[in-house]
Order: structure tokens, then sequence, then C-alpha cells
């Protein structure tokens, strides 16, 4: 049994204090202090872990306002307070002590468009992609780029001036940041733009707060302009922190705060909204894709393309191209980049040209080409080959598997992860091959192995070695490393922080600058938060504050994660090996990855907030000496007593009691879990939360009784075939007002499913071949059983769906076979989901012994629901290992593809048909849908994919009374609306769990593709 955890770190009553007066004062936005929630707000995209002490999530500038109006009072004044906002820094920008204030969750509004003049006003917490998503259909766009666009905010890319691909030819954030309004602590508001120098002049004559700031920006930027302009490097991608360089115009006669603010990673104020010039979306765009025999070929041959006037230049060497074609995101690029005979492709530049004049457009990329033709008839630059791209949707194909390329760099093999620490450097671009050989030769000099990726056209390099942050001395090379990257940058005129702003790296900041212009940065500081108390320890201390910077060796996740036995780490790979990427955070509602983050917007409710959750609990267990895995062990021997049940019947009532452990708090993250298994997939690491979630359902109650529901789920597969054979009888219960009462209030359970009437042998009355029996195939000759196929029934639809069954074994006998029912075996994906993986093994193993028997016969077997095919394919390799065996079962559109005799392609005509995916099959099988519509177009039919999320029924999940608001709200972010938009008679579903969702939202369901097909033929 695993024991109660009950150390969680205690929490800091002048902290408790604030929050309560604050709610007191009318805030109107969340305030989290539970372990969990400051856990999940511990790390971020970096190596670093810091716990706050609490988390606040505004829903307004007046909420902000209020938060720092408060935080002036006198009483209040030893609390710091760190603005955040997607969490996808990569030096630990937004991690620190105190009070985290969370712009994402509900800031995230678009104020205004303004296409005439050209600007948008934003709220802090609107993601990039989202802008743009808004601007695309009025052929406008927000222009800088960033890998993590469809997470990241634009409050957290104006604080660290973010930047990316396009950038020589786009800029940085900070180039395209008309206004900001800010809130000062003390709760004074700021309204930043560019005003004359005369006015701002004016405002530093008057005894305010901000008439203190211009006083001290003048003096540092106007009057030490010489040596501002001297020492600053001429860099496209250069990050001070505080842009002295260009708060104050060339000519002096213009003023703007604006830069101070890009790039101050929330030292000097809490930036709420945002006025941002828009640009029109290119009406060409070519892409040309250039491979090499190495990747030093590729970094030295970028320069003549960008003379060639190309809107970017994007470097990948092999290591990250081998890692994409490990992952599901290779299949959606491998035409484009396809292998060259013979050759090894071990560096790609992908050169981007666009612009508006098509013939010139044109022209440029004819030029390139003939140029490359050359240099490849000559045997020279190292080019094996090229290819072109000229549609957008290949362009942002390839784009996608880029912005992927830092996640997996995470996913390589082994305990050492290639990790950002020296991965945005920048150099002038003329010496970035040079200065690539010296950095590889430094890696090499350790003995790392590492991956590089980056914009080659400004001169910046992402470069992530790999090292292992539970050893204590791979922790101190990473040091040593940083040191002497430093070193060797400033040597080729460069400078460590290029892209992702300081962070933890600021102790590097004053031997840049130098004491004089330090000094300055210092007195910026100190003109907007005199106390540091605005994120300390980052870009400077205030001038008259002696307090430490923040280290580089800091503590990391590792740090704790090395309290796990090695063991404990490497079984529970699937929650250890979370590198803070945060891809689950996207906002896309089309995206299937994860529906209970976007529904709820807390971050517990991630693959990565689970996997955080996972790693404390496991420590915590270590921490009291106590080895899940031998608790796994031990589990098959044990005994069901009624001294245990006593224990966790008393244990479950001290926990309504409220008595606190931390395990609970897991459980509620894991309780979200829909278990869709999009992020065993659409992770870049490939973090599996249903595997892990069920291993921890199953510790967890050992020591706490389950509810009468998790029972009710698990044993579907037992009493559904019984109550099937009286179908009507069982269904005027189930339709009972009483009955439904009674389930929601008491078992917890909403809108069951009515049985199929007549059931499935009712519906399959007199057909021959379906009355086939193993044994009498087994009888048969080869030459016999060669036409035959095997159907693989599954719960749901054999029983609560018999018609779509039915319809299946016409649709195999119209195609020429003969179709045979094979006896139900259980399949146990429901006992996974709920953590009985004891009984689920069980289940597992007979029927694959089952299964393996009839797979004997070599004929096909085809299952019908998605989520119950693929799991004999992967939570049963899992659970039983070799025992699973090597039989097979297929989904329909994979037998179709060959089932189907050899015919001419007919042309369409009709109607088009609209297919919505089952989230666990278009994640899993992402070239199913393309499939599909193959399969249709064999018969003159158009099937279109309907690009949507999940929808919400997951199974039992939308079933279950607890998860009923969260189950309506996934499906009305995607589904709702593209139905709405479509003939229903129209649209067809895959899975099972989606088309009762349809059912019992819009009062009538959509069919399966294959019936579609039956009606065709």
């Amino acid at each position: 049994m695993i024991p109660q955890i009950s150390q969680a770190p205690g929490l800091v009553q002048l902290v408790l204090n604030f929050l309560q007066a604050l709610e007191q004062q009318g805030f109107t936005g969340d305030t989290a202090t539970s372990y969990a929630d400051r856990l999940t707000l511990s790390t971020d995209n970096s190596i670093y872990q810091l716990l706050p002490d609490a988390a606040l999530f505004p829903r307004s500038t007046a909420d902000v306002a209020l938060i720092a109006r408060l935080a002036g009072e006198e009483r209040y004044r030893s609390l710091v307070f760190t603005p955040r906002g997607g969490g996808t820094g990569t030096n630990g920008q937004a991690l620190n002590q105190g009070i985290v204030v969370d712009m994402s969750r509900y800031m995230n509004r678009i104020l205004d468009i303004n296409v005439e003049q050209g600007w948008v006003k934003v709220e802090a917490g609107v993601i990039k992609d989202q802008l743009n998503a808004a601007l695309k259909p009025l052929g406008y766009f927000f222009s800088p780029e960033l890998s993590t666009s469809n997470r990241a905010t634009l409050g957290g890319m104006i604080n660290t001036d973010a930047s990316g691909q396009g950038s020589l030819v786009y800029g940085k954030t900070s180039d395209h940041v008309l206004g900001l309004r800010a809130v000062l602590l003390g709760g004074d508001l700021l309204d930043t733009r560019a005003i004359p120098t005369g006015v701002a002049e004016q405002l530093a004559a008057e005894q305010t707060r901000e008439g203190e700031i211009y006083r001290t920006v003048l003096e540092c930027c106007r009057d030490r302009r010489d040596l501002i302009v001297e020492k600053f490097p001429k860099l496209n991608r250069f990050l001070t922190g505080y842009d002295l360089r260009h708060a104050i115009s060339d000519d002096l006669q213009q003023v703007d705060l604006t830069r101070l603010l890009c790039g101050a990673e929330g030292t000097l104020a809490f930036i709420t909204e945002a006025r941002l010039n828009i640009m029109p979306i290119p009406k060409v765009r070519r892409l040309v894709n250039i491979k090499y025999d190495s990747f030093d070929s590729a970094l030295r041959s970028a320069p003549f393309m960008v003379e060639a006037q190309a809107l970017s230049v994007e470097t990948v060497d092999s290591k990250v191209l081998n890692l994409a074609r490990e992952d599901i995101v290779w299949h959606s690029v491998s035409e484009l980049i396809a292998d060259v005979p013979d050759q090894e492709m071990l560096g790609l530049n992908i050169v981007e040209f666009a612009g508006d004049d098509k013939a010139l457009i044109d022209g440029q990329v004819a030029s390139l080409c003939q140029r490359l033709e050359s240099l490849m008839a000559a045997g020279e630059a190292g080019i094996i080959g090229y290819q072109l791209c000229n549609d957008i949707g290949g362009i942002e194909r390839i784009y996608a598997m880029r912005k992927k390329a830092v996640g997996l760099l995470g996913n390589a093999k082994g305990r050492a992860k290639p990790i950002p620490f020296v991965e945005d450097t920048c150099v002038p671009p003329q010496h970035l091959a040079d200065y690539i050989v010296e950095f590889r030769q430094l890696l090499d000099s350790h003995n790392l192995s590492y991956g590089m990726f980056g914009h080659v056209d400004a001169g910046v390099l992402h470069v992530r070695p790999a090292l292992d942050m539970c050893d204590p001395q791979q922790e101190m090379l990473m040091k040593q490393i940083s040191d002497e990257v430093v070193a060797l940058t400033a040597r080729y005129g460069g400078l460590l922080w290029g892209e992702h702003g300081k962070g933890f790296r600021a102790e590097y900041s004053p031997a840049f600058f130098g004491e004089a212009l330090y000094n300055d940065l210092r007195r910026i500081k100190a003109a907007f938060d005199a106390d540091n108390r605005l994120n300390p320890g980052k870009i400077c201390a205030p001038l008259g504050v002696d307090e430490p910077m923040m280290k580089v060796d800091a503590v990391k996740r590792g740090t704790f994660d090395r309290q796990i036995p090695v063991n404990v780490r490497s079984d529970w790979r699937g929650a250890m090996e979370c590198n803070g990427n945060g891809l689950c955070f996207n906002f896309d509602v089309r995206s299937p990855m994860c529906p209970s983050m976007k529904i709820t917007g807390n971050r517990i409710h991630s693959p990565k907030g689970r996997a955080t959750l996972t790693r404390e609990w496991l420590r915590l267990l270590a921490e009291q000496g106590v080895d899940p895995l031998a608790l796994e062990r031990s589990l098959p021997q044990a005994k069901v007593s009624l001294r245990g049940l006593i224990e966790r019947t008393r244990n479950s009532w001290h926990a309504k009691r409220g008595e606190y452990d931390f395990s609970h708090e897991v459980k509620e993250a894991m309780s979200g879990c829909l278990a869709c298994k999009a992020c065993s997939t659409q992770c870049p690491i490939k973090i599996d939360v249903p595997g892990f979630r069920s291993r921890f359902l199953q510790l967890y109650h050992t020591r706490y009784l389950r509810p009468v529901s998790d029972h009710l789920v698990a044993g579907v597969e037992s009493y559904a075939p019984l109550m099937a054979k009286a179908p009507t009888f069982f269904n005027f219960f189930l339709r009972q007002p009483l009955v439904r009462r009674l389930s929601k209030d008491h078992i917890g359970m909403v809108d069951l499913p009515l049985l199929s009437s007549p059931n499935l042998k009712q519906q399959l009355a007199g057909q021959r071949a379906v009355t086939t029996t193993l044994e009498q195939l087994e009888a048969m000759s080869e030459t016999q059983r060669a036409q035959h196929v095997l159907i693989v029934q599954d719960p749901f639809t054999s029983y609560y769906e018999a018609r779509l069954v039915s319809d299946f074994v016409t649709l195999v006998e119209k195609l020429g076979y003969r179709p045979v029912v094979l006896p139900f075996s259980p399949n146990g994906k429901a006992q996974h989901i709920k953590g009985f993986l004891q009984r689920f093994a069980r289940t597992a193993q007979k029927t694959a012994d089952f299964l393996n028997r009839v797979a004997k016969l070599q004929l096909p077997m085809v299952g019908v629901d998605p989520a119950l095919v693929l799991c004999y394919r992967d939570e049963y390799k899992e659970i039983l290992g070799e025992k699973r065996g090597d039989f097979h079962v297929q989904l329909v559109h994979e037998w179709l593809q060959n089932a189907l005799p050899a015919r001419q392609p007919v042309p369409q005509s009709g109607e088009a048909w609209y297919l919505f995916g089952h989230c666990t099959e278009v994640t899993a099988l992402p070239a199913s849908s393309q499939q599909w519509a193959g399969i249709f177009a064999r018969f003159g039919a158009k099937l279109e994919n309907v690009s949507v999320g999940c929808c919400g029924m997951a199974g039992t999940y939308g079933h279950e009374t607890k998860n009923l608001a969260n189950s309506l709200g996934i499906y009305e972010l995607s589904w709702h609306q593209a139905l709405q938009k479509l003939p229903r008679q129209r649209c067809l579903a895959t899975g099972y769990s989606c088309r009762s969702q349809v059912k019992r939202l819009e009062g009538n369901g959509m069919r399966h593709p294959l019936q579609a097909l039956l009606e065709l033929l």
C-alpha cells in the first residue's frame, strides 16, 4: 500500500494574507496555492525548477492594477511578483519564488483590429498563432516567427523580444510593437509609444513615477549615446534586456519606453496590452530544400542564399533530421524532402522566397536553382540535391517539422538529453561557419553528442549538447561549457543570448556590458522597480540594491529527479522524460492534443502538468523509502482481505474530511485525462499519459477506495453481453427518470447508452456465413478458407451499435468475401483506463491467446472501433511484452485497401462526404484519413477530411457526472461548429465514442464510413 504523502512545502502566511485581501478588494481572476498548481509553474521550457509561493490568473488590466496597487502597501513590501505567459522560455525567464502572475489563462482577447492603419490591439495572453488565425481572413499577419508560436503568448514574446525564422527581413518582436499598456508596482498605469524628445523632457520635469522614468532614460540613453553605440554589437538578433540602443532614435528626436520593456523579462512592469503593427501576407511563397553531404557544407553555402535575397535560410543537421524521421511529423514531409539515392543527407538548408511579385520571386528561385545545378555538376559545396515546394500546404508542413525540431532533440535515446543553455548564440553571419567549427571542437573535446539547427541568415545557431542533469558531474560540466562558450562567442564578436533572452544567464551581463553601461541598466531598473520586487534575479538588480543574480548552475529539474532511484526513473520514463517544451499547450482547438488542457486552461490538466506531478510523487515516495516498482510486483500476489478493505475505507473517510495527501492532487490531475493517447504520438518526447496514469491509479487505489463508477466502467465487457440478451427489458429500466437520477447522483454516470434492439444475434439471423465456427474454419482446407474475413467484436459496436456490425457483414459479402463474426472476447481497454491493471493483464492474455490461435488460420482479422483495435497494438504490447504474440487485427480501412477489387478509377460525382476522424486513430495512424479518401475515390465518391480535435466523449469519460461539463465544452470547441456548417447525413465518423457524443448532443448521430460505402454499392 502506498503511504500518505503529506510533506508538501508549506505556504507563506503573508502570501495567504495578500490573496485574501486581494479577493476582498474585488479581484475577479483565479488564485492558486495548491502544491500541484505551484509545481506546474515551477518549470518552463528550460532545465530549471523553482517553486513559487502562489499563482494569480487575472482577467483584465484592472485585475493586474489591483494586484500592483495592493502590493504597493507597506505591509506587503517583502513580496515579489513574476509575470508569466506561455512558459516557453528556455532560460527560466518566468521562474521565481514569490507570486507568479499568469496572463495566459484569461487575458487572451484580441481587442481591436485596424486593417486600414495596419495595427492590432491585444491582451498579453493572446497566443501568436491565435492572432494570426484571426488576421489570416483579412490578408494580414503578425510577422515575428518562432518555433513555439502555437503556445507562446504575445506578452511573453514582448518580454523576451522574441524572433526566429525570417527575422533578417521581418525583424524582432520589438520592431513591431507600436505601444504598450503596462502596470507599475503600486498600480500606476504606463502607456508607452514613440514620443518627441521635447515631450519626454516635459514629462521628465514632473515629480511623478513616469517623470522619474523619463529622467533616467534620457540621462542613460542620450547622455551615453556614443558609448552605447560603440559597445552594442551590430547584430540582427541583439538582445540587451533593456534596449538602451533603441530607446532613443538615432537622430535623438524620439523617445520610446516600449523598447525598454521589450526584452525586460517582466522585471520592469506588468505588460497587459499591446498595440502591434501587422503586415500583408505575401501572395507568393516558394521554398527550396537543399540537401548536403555534411552540416558544415550547409553552413558554408548559406551566405550566397542570403545574397540571393531569400527571406530566410534555416539550417538543420543530421541528428535533428534523423529524429524527425522517427516521429509522426515525417510522414507529412517525406515526399518534400526525399532522400537522395546512394547518398546520405547530413544537412539541410530550407530557403524561402516570399513577396507579391510572382515574376520576381520565380526569377529569384530560378537563379538560385541554376547556381545549385552548376555547383552540383562541379561537385562543389557539398550539395547532393534539392527540391522545390510551391504550395502553401507543403511549405507549412516543412516549417512544422522544423518547429518540432526543438522538442525532438529531447527524444534522443539514453539518459543524456540535448538541453538548452547555450542554444541561441549569435555571431556575425560571415563568421558563423568558422565559429561552428570551434564550437564543435569544444563539445567534441568533452565527448558530447549534440543537435544543431538555426537561422544562419542571422548568425543564430541553436546548439543543444546532450547531458544528464541527474548526474552531478555533468551538471558541473554544463556550467564549464557555458563559461567556455561565452568566451568563444565573445572572440567572434557575438553574444550568448541572441534570441531567447537572458533568464538565469544574467550573471554574464556585467562582464559583457562593462561597469558603466551595466550601472545604467541598474539605474533603469531602479526607476521602474526600486525595491527589486519584479522577477528579481533577472537582467540586473536596481542600483542601490545589493542582491545576487540568478546563476546558470541554479537548482534544476535534475536536482530533484536524481533523488528518485535510477531503476524507477527508467521504468517510469513517460513521466520522467518530459523536457517542458509545452507542445501540449497548443491553443488550436482542431489539434487533438490535449483536450482537457484546452477546456480548463489549467496546466495541471496537460501532459506536461501530469508528468510534473508524477515526477514529484515518485520523488516523495523515494524520500519515504518506498519503491513503487516493488509495490507493483507485489500486487499479483496480494489477496483481497477484510483488513485491507477496512484500511482503505478509513483512509477514504479521512480524505473526505480534508486530510492532506499529495496523491490526491495527482489523482485530480489524472482524473481529467480523456485517455485519448494523442500525447503518445503528438508530443515530441512521446509522453504517454494514459500509460503512467493507469499505473498511478492502480497504486493510489491500494490506499483509497474506488468509486462505484470505476467498477461499472471496468466491468462493461462482463455485463453488456448478458444485458444484450434481453435489450428491450434493460432499455425499459435505463429510460426511467428514477434510474437515470440514481445513476447520476449515486453512481456518477449520466446519459448511459441504450442497448441495440434488435441485438446483433437477431440482426444476423439467417446469414449462413457468420454462423461458421472457429472449429469449422480450422477443419477447412487453405483453399476453402481463402475468401473468409474474420470480424473481431468489441463491446461498444456489438452491444450498443449492432447495426454497424451487421452493415459491415453485408459490406464484406457485397465485396465477394464470406464474413465470420468471431466469438466475443473482452478487450480490456476500459480496465486499463481505470487502472485495473491486474485485471487488464489477465483479460489481455486470455484474448491474446484466442487471437493468436485465430491468427494461425492466416485470414484477415478486422475490427471496427479504432480505440479498441489500437489497444491490441499498444496497451497489449505494453502489459504483455513478448507474451502478446504476433496476431494482427486490422481496422476497416486497412483491410479495404487490399480487399477491394482492382478497377479503373471512377470519375468523382455527386455531393461530397465528410470524415471526422477519431482522435486516437488520426494521431496513431496519421495517413488514415487520406486512405479513407482513396477508398471512396475508387467508388467515384469524394471524401473530405474535417479537421477537428477531440469530441469530448473518449470512451466513458463523457458519461461520468464529474466530467459532464468539460465533455460538453470540449465538443463545442470544434465538433459542434464543424457539424453546423455541413449536411449531417453526409458526415461520417470512425469512432464509436464520437458517434455516441454527436447522437447525445445533436439528437441524431453520424454513420461510419463503411455504411456510406455500403450505400454507394
